[in-house]
């Protein structure tokens, strides 16, 4: 049992004071009320002005009470107070001592913790690490031997078709083709997870594209153009075999299908794709012959005792047209191993529709006389213009000209024998006829 010296004195213990307490701890007390209060009653409220010394010294006097009856509080409550602060800090004092003991633990685990997983984890990342540069390594090493490979077999097939050999295989040139197109599917793509990726920094990759891809890729891309620029199928009195005439076709088809897919596939933006190089080649052949056909025709004119002969090498050329036609369309388009979409887009159909969509002609020998006709109208012009001898006999032989010109068209826009099918009636040139006749007969006048 506490004394009553160490009890804190009651309420009613407690001396009596002036102020009221219960005021000032009501819950609805409010500073500017009482203050307005306190200011009314020791003042009049019609007096100017208001005396608010009054108000102000019982406010000081009721702090002063306060505070005189808090240090008589204070005081006598000493001891309580410091008992309760005392067994207040050893309260604390425990409460540390067993936090600590729990800090130990949770640090002690930590470092266990950090030594069984985070180094762990660390040891791990660095292992990951060097799998992935390994896996790396050993993609690009795969990627590597693979190029040199498909190189070393590029040359293996190149070589047949060098000067020195027996007979040139046609065929090899495809196989090269094809080599070459695994090769560039290989380099070209080099994104990120891809065959090709990083192989632009190898000494090796860079080598073989200078001496060997780019160098065959080139000759095979010539040899292809030169077989398509000798292309021949003799005329319809059979100066070639059936064999031979079999040989020059599969030559030629498969001169085609090498520049088909040889033609470049890196495209810009919505730009659409065509064989390029197939496209020039057969543009390169036809510009020959007409170049060829319209300069012989020009001297022919003005030295009538060669036209017949110069008209049967014109009709020679355009039935080695009709022939390049024919086996245009009867070949089927390859499908292309880096455009797996353009067979899924228009379907494989023949090699002569974009031939003739490029040309912008419905055939290829109403291209050739038409644009043969186009060019010889200023040659008879310029004829006509120097006079003399050239002149006169043209104009004398107009009609003799007109029908050996009709004759010519006719006979050059028939198929070879070879090619020729039984029974299969040959279309209508009257409009190229029509065409040729009036660049060349109609300015001889009447």
């Amino acid at each position: 049992m506490d004394s009553a010296a160490d009890r804190p004195p009651s309420r009613e213990e407690e001396e009596p004071s002036y102020i009221d307490y219960e005021t000032f701890v009501a819950p609805d007390f409010s500073p500017a009320s009482f203050a307005n209060t306190l200011v009314l009653s020791t003042n009049n409220a019609n007096d100017t002005p208001l005396d608010l010394s009054t108000p102000l010294s019982r406010v000081l006097f009721d702090i002063q009470e306060i505070d005189s009856h808090i240090d008589l509080l204070t005081t006598r409550s000493a001891i309580p107070l410091l008992s309760h602060t005392k067994e207040q800090t050893e309260a604390s004092g425990r409460i540390v001592s067993e936090v600590d003991g729990q800090i130990k633990s949770l640090n002690d685990s930590y470092q266990q913790l950090e030594k069984e997983v985070i180094q762990k984890h660390a040891e791990a990342d660095e292992v990951k690490q060097v799998a992935s540069r390994l896996w790396d390594t050993l993609r690009l090493g795969r990627a590597v031997g693979r190029c040199l490979q498909l190189g070393r077999q590029l040359e293996v097939q190149h070589a047949e078709l060098a000067p020195g050999t027996k007979k040139e295989d046609h065929r090899i040139l495809v196989r090269c083709t094809h080599t070459i197109l695994a090769l560039r599917e290989i380099l070209e793509h080099k994104g990120h997870g891809e065959e090709g990726q990083g192989l632009d920094r190898v000494d090796a990759i860079r080598a073989l594209q200078d001496v060997v891809t780019v160098p065959i890729e080139k000759s095979v891309r010539e040899t292809a153009e030169r077989i398509i620029r000798e292309f021949s199928m003799g005329s319809t009195a059979g100066s070639s075999t059936f064999a031979q005439s079999e040989e020059a076709k599969a030559r030629t088809i498969s001169a085609l299908t090498t520049l088909y897919l040889l033609s470049p596939t890196a495209l810009a933006k919505g730009e659409k794709w065509a064989p390029t190089w197939m496209l020039l080649a057969l543009e390169v052949y036809l510009k020959t012959s007409l170049q060829s056909s319209i300069a012989s025709l020009h001297r022919s004119l003005a030295a009538l005792p060669t036209l017949d002969r110069t008209l049967a090498e014109v009709a020679a050329r355009c039935q080695n047209i009709v022939a390049l036609e024919i086996v245009l369309e009867s070949t089927k388009a390859p499908a292309h191993p880096l455009l797996p979409n353009l067979a899924t887009e228009k379907g494989l159909g023949n090699i002569l529709q974009p031939l003739l969509g490029y040309l912008e002609t419905g055939s290829l020998p109403s291209y050739f006389w038409r644009t043969m006709a186009g060019s010889l109208s200023t040659r008879v012009q310029e004829i006509l213009n120097r006079g003399g001898v050239s002149a006169r006999t043209l104009r004398t032989n107009r009609d003799t000209v007109a029908s050996a010109i009709r004759e010519c068209v006719v006979k050059g826009c028939q198929p070879p024998s070879t090619l020729a099918k039984k029974g299969e009636k040959t279309g209508n040139w009257d409009r190229e006829v029509a065409v040729m006749l009036s660049s060349v007969v109609g300015n001889l006048g009447r």
